[in-house]
């Protein structure tokens, strides 16, 4: 049986209003946030830890992906914009790496440092005009008969709420989706989920004698398993060094429940589980590379991500869902917002699956429709971005990556000024007005 306490009613108080709130501060949050902001409208970005990135920063990440595009077999930057200026500002603090290729050499990543990426991300909001709320935990929103009124949050400081004209949701886990009842859907038809990660990075690597190890690896992780070892935790393990040789990071941990079933990231019980197990497997995959890779003998881990990396959880149901076959299709749309260049990234089950655009020579990206951050139905003033913005299970495994979310993240913040401007719902926001707003701030919509 359930018990349940009763709370006494209590008068919350409203510690501020602004014209535009974005909850969450990964690359999506970020991004929407300097873009209303540089718009003039006032925006607060509501970020429950101490500092911007996401799973780039938090999730210990430290590479971001899908900001290039394979087009024809050249390697081209297709994010651009407000994402392209953050690069800037990374660089300027000495914290990048030049991008290197990734899935047999189809695909460039950009690696970074990830204070760097923390300082940089600060300064860019900042300077936008926009305010910062860290240390605030999200846990409800005040909703009117069409709209959302304000988002209730809870941090030392107590509860309070923060009003908004306009809301963008880039919380990832599609909070707002939940407590709105905007209509959202998570997993697969079958129930089953991107399997999460914990990162960990390696220090005092011997990069001359370690070489290509990223090739290396996976092979003897197979042989090793064939051999009669205990399988790993995944197969694909990927390592890769970092803004200086001696530093590598690696992505080599899967993290699943009793059950075998991905750890879910809106259930505190299963987190609290993937915590302790993904420390437990980093150091499993980490005992085996020092033994058996050339130049890690002496290496050490120097830092596991604080959270783990969850990589799904709730997706809107939108006026658009992006499927696999859109971006397999290199597909294009009239409300084009940006720009995805990875493939299909699947996190299953003690694997990982690569699928990449159909044909021997594709254009290698497809087009973010603006329709895929709107809601089918809901609240008139909420827009959403990144990883739970509307997309189907295998479209979002392309498309949760940090290029492609930095894109709609420059549109929601873009869409909200123009709704707040025209006073319209996010639905009527002029898209021809949108792209030219866009396109003037640098971001990519075609090549």
């Amino acid at each position: 049986m359930t018990a349940y306490v009763t709370e006494p009613t209590r008068r919350t108080p409203v510690l501020g209003e602004w014209e535009v709130v974005v909850l969450g501060g990964g690359p999506a949050g970020l991004a929407a946030a300097t873009a209303a902001a540089r718009a003039g409208r006032t925006t607060l970005l509501v970020e429950k830890s101490g500092y911007l990135g996401g799973a780039g920063t938090g999730g210990g990440l430290s590479t971001f992906c899908g900001m290039y595009s394979n087009v024809h077999g050249e390697h081209v930057l297709t994010v651009r914009g407000h994402a392209t200026e953050l690069l800037e500002r990374i660089d300027r603090l000495g914290g990048l790496r030049a991008p290197h290729l990734s899935f047999g050499d189809r695909i460039q990543a950009q690696a970074y440092d990830i204070p760097a990426y923390r300082s940089a991300a600060d300064d860019q909001v900042l300077s936008s005009g926009a305010q910062l709320l860290y240390h605030a935990f999200a846990v409800g929103a005040v909703t009117g008969e069409t709209t959302v009124d304000g988002i209730v949050v809870e941090s030392k400081s107590g509860r309070g709420v923060l009003r908004a004209g306009m809301v963008i949701d880039c919380s990832g886990d599609g909070d707002l989706l939940a407590w709105t009842g905007t209509a959202h859907e998570k997993a697969d038809p079958h129930g089953t989920m991107l399997y999460p990660s914990t990162m960990f990075r390696i220090n005092a690597v011997d990069d001359e004698r370690a070489g290509p190890a990223w090739k290396i690896l996976p092979r003897l992780m197979d042989e090793a398993v064939a051999a009669g070892r205990p399988r790993f935790p995944r197969r694909g393990a990927i390592v890769r060094p970092q803004r200086d040789a001696i530093e590598w990071r690696a992505n080599a941990t899967q993290l699943r429940n009793p059950d075998g079933s991905a750890v879910d990231g809106t259930d505190v019980w299963q987190l609290t589980h993937g915590e302790v197990q993904g420390r437990a497997q980093a150091q499993e995959v980490f005992g085996f590379i020092r033994e058996n890779l050339p130049g890690f003998e002496g290496a050490y881990i120097v830092d596991i991500g604080p959270e783990i990396g969850i990589r799904e959880t709730r997706r809107l149901i939108g006026r658009y869902l992006l499927t696999e076959e859109d971006v397999r299709s290199c597909a294009r749309f009239e409300d084009s917002i940006g720009l995805n260049g990875w493939p299909v990234e699947a996190h299953v089950d003690g694997d990982l699956d690569i699928r990449w655009p159909y044909g021997d020579d594709p254009v290698g990206y497809n087009q973010l429709p603006y329709r895929m951050l709107v809601p089918s139905e809901g609240p008139g003033n909420l827009l959403v971005a990144g990883r739970c913005a509307s997309m189907t299970h295998d479209g979002q495994s392309a498309a949760r990556v940090a290029g492609p979310c930095f894109a709609m993240g420059q549109a929601a913040g873009t869409a909200a000024h123009l709704a707040l401007k025209d006073r319209v719902s996010a639905a009527d926001v002029d898209v021809t007005a949108l792209r030219a707003e866009l396109e003037a701030e640098g971001a990519c919509l075609t090549l």
